[in-house]
C-alpha cells in the first residue's frame, strides 16, 4: 500500500532533520565557518527532499525555498511546499535550536497533510499526529514574535494581558504554540509561503486558528508565493487578538 500523505510529509521532515543534525557534527568536528555550513545545511536538505518527492510522488508539482520556480507547480493538482531548512541563520550557530524542516502537500490552494521537524530539540510535529498540547503552566500567556518585529506582537499582548517573547525560524514559534509553550504567534510581514504553509498546517490540525495577520484565510501555491502575515492562536486567544489588530 503507497504510504498516506501525512506519514510521508513527516518521514520526509525527520529524514532532511537528521541529515542536517549530520551536517552539524561535522562542522562542528572539522571546523567549518557559519556561511559554509548554512550552505551545506540548505544545498543538501533541499537535494534530499527533492530527490525523495521524486521518487516517492514524482506527478506532484513543487516548490521550495531553495529551488527555482519555473511555474510548472501552478498546473499540477498536488504540490509539495518546503522550506528545508526554516531558520539558516540560527542552523550556522552550532548551539542554537530554533531551526525547523517545513514539509507541506497543498490541494487547491489549501495544504492537506504537512510536518514540521524540529531536529535540535528532537521534535516532530504533524498533520498526522496529536492535538496541541495544553498550555504550561503560567502567570501571564505569552506572545511569540520575530526578533524584528515586535510592535503588533506588543499590542496584541496588552489585549490578553500577555508578554512578548521573541526566538528562532517561523516553525519553532509556531510549535511552540502547538506545543504549549505560547499562546499566540504574530508575524506581521516578510513571509513566503514555504515559512507559513507547513506550521499553520499543523496549528490547524492540532486545533489552533491559523490565518494572515490582515483575517484573510491562507491559500497557498500561488503565483506570487507570498502570504500577509501570519496569526496562530489558542483559540480563547483569537477573538482579542483579531480585535486588538483592527479586523
Amino acid at each position: 500500500m503507497p504510504m498516506q500523505d501525512h506519514e510521508l510529509a513527516g518521514l520526509l521532515a525527520q529524514e532532511a532533520g537528521d541529515l542536517l543534525l549530520g551536517i552539524r557534527d561535522q562542522a562542528v568536528a572539522e571546523g567549518w565557518p557559519s556561511y559554509r555550513l548554512q550552505d551545506e545545511g540548505d544545498r543538501q536538505a533541499h537535494r534530499h527532499l527533492v530527490d525523495r518527492l521524486a521518487e516517492l510522488r514524482p506527478d506532484d508539482g513543487l516548490l521550495s525555498e531553495e529551488g527555482t520556480d519555473d511555474g510548472a507547480r501552478l498546473e499540477a493538482n498536488r504540490v509539495w511546499i518546503l522550506d528545508p531548512l526554516d531558520g539558516t541563520r540560527d542552523f550556522g550557530r552550532p548551539e542554537s535550536i530554533e531551526w525547523a524542516v517545513h514539509v507541506a502537500l497543498v490541494e487547491g490552494g489549501r495544504p492537506t497533510a504537512a510536518a514540521v521537524a524540529l531536529p535540535a530539540s528532537g521534535q516532530l510535529y504533524g498533520t498526522g499526529l496529536s492535538a496541541a498540547s495544553r498550555p504550561l503552566e503560567r502567570e501571564r500567556p505569552v506572545v511569540v514574535t520575530s526578533r524584528s518585529q515586535w510592535g503588533e506582537a506588543e499590542v496584541v499582548a496588552a489585549a490578553i494581558g500577555g508578554v512578548v517573547r521573541s526566538f528562532g525560524s517561523a516553525g519553532v514559534k509556531a510549535m511552540a504554540v502547538v506545543g504549549g509553550s505560547a499562546d499566540v504567534y504574530v508575524h506581521p510581514s516578510g513571509l513566503y509561503e514555504w515559512d507559513a504553509c507547513a506550521p499553520a498546517a499543523v496549528a490547524t490540525a492540532a486545533g489552533l486558528d491559523a490565518s494572515g495577520l490582515d483575517g484573510t484565510t491562507l491559500t497557498f501555491n500561488k503565483p506570487r508565493p507570498v502570504v500577509p502575515g501570519l496569526l496562530i492562536c489558542r483559540p480563547e486567544y483569537t477573538g482579542r487578538a483579531r480585535s486588538a489588530l483592527r479586523w
